[in-house]
């Protein structure tokens, strides 16, 4: 792969998806469909990427049983998958429990993605890189967080920008918004949505919130669900988008296509309209199917 690309860091889980067929039977059976498929924010960052037809680089940790078969997957879509094997812990799981509304609840055990070290990450993984992705969920943890910010640091000196995706209110909730604000300063993009962007501003108004983070951010892209998108650039002011028309079957995953929406138009050459408009049809194409991936995979 020698043509510029996106390098995603992040997670690869295996998520377990619950869509009960009546209201919970507390303390009994609830009769329910259970999907299982590959899943995690960066993850899946990256199998939107490589769907929407942008070269992407994924490297996450996943366990030694399964790992070929998360590399497998990634790279059945096209995307260059370095999964390492940990010897120790299990891959990530999720159990997605999704509502009526297309609304899910995640119970979160992220097995292997918090063992990434530096050793998962040398310079090499940058190579052809026109820019470096981080899922949030990698700061989260000390030992991935200390191996990310590395990176970046080789990144940075390497000319490679950076964006993130905060990817977690309890995750930021955890660190504190004030810290993931400083070890992210300078990211040319990000991507938080509504919850994430008032925990890392202390802000309610979305105009507000995308304003103050401009302070810290070169572009931010917030994620407004059914409401649409707000983005702001320091030099472009603020556009709004509308939610794109579609059935809303799952929400798993429609954060991960906005970003990769966004992002596989940019690294097109693509202006900042049709960026986030990219980002919009990204996001109403995930919730209107089951899964956070894309069907192709």
């Amino acid at each position: 792969m020698s043509e510029p690309l996106i390098v995603v860091i992040g997670d690869v889980i295996n998520d377990l998806i619950v869509r009960p067929r009546g209201p919970t039977a507390f303390g009994t059976d609830t009769p329910s469909q259970i999907d299982k498929s590959p899943g995690g924010s960066g993850a899946n960052q990256a199998a939107w990427l490589a769907a929407l037809h942008a070269p992407v680089r994924f490297v996450g940790r996943a366990g030694a049983s399964d790992a070929s078969y998360h590399r497998g997957r990634l790279q059945s879509l096209g995307v260059d998958a370095l999964i390492v094997p940990d010897p120790r812990l299990d891959t990530g799981t999720i159990v997605v429990m999704v509502s009526p509304d297309g609304e899910r609840s995640m119970f979160t055990d992220r097995g292997a993605n918090g063992a990434l070290c530096a050793a998962d990450l040398p310079v090499s993984v940058l190579e052809h890189a026109a820019l470096l992705h981080l899922s949030g969920y990698q700061l989260f943890e000390s030992e991935s967080r200390s191996a990310v910010l590395e990176l970046c640091s080789l990144a940075a000196a390497a000319g490679i920008a950076t964006s993130v995706d905060p990817a977690s209110a309890a995750g930021l909730t955890q660190v504190g918004g004030e810290q993931f604000l400083h070890w992210t300063t300078g990211a040319k993009f990000a991507f938080p949505n509504l919850d994430e962007g008032r925990l890392l501003t202390g802000r309610d108004d979305p105009e507000e919130i995308a304003t103050a983070l401009l302070e810290v951010y070169g572009v931010v892209a917030l994620k407004l669900g059914p409401s649409g998108a707000l983005v702001a650039a320091r030099d472009k002011g603020l556009l709004r988008l509308e939610a794109q028309p579609s059935p809303i079957l799952d929400s798993t995953g429609a954060g991960d296509a906005f970003c990769a929406g966004f992002l596989a138009a940019w690294l097109k050459g693509a202006d900042l309209d049709s960026c986030a408009l990219g980002a919009v049809e990204a996001a109403a194409r995930a919730v209107g199917q089951v899964g956070a991936r894309p069907r192709t995979a």
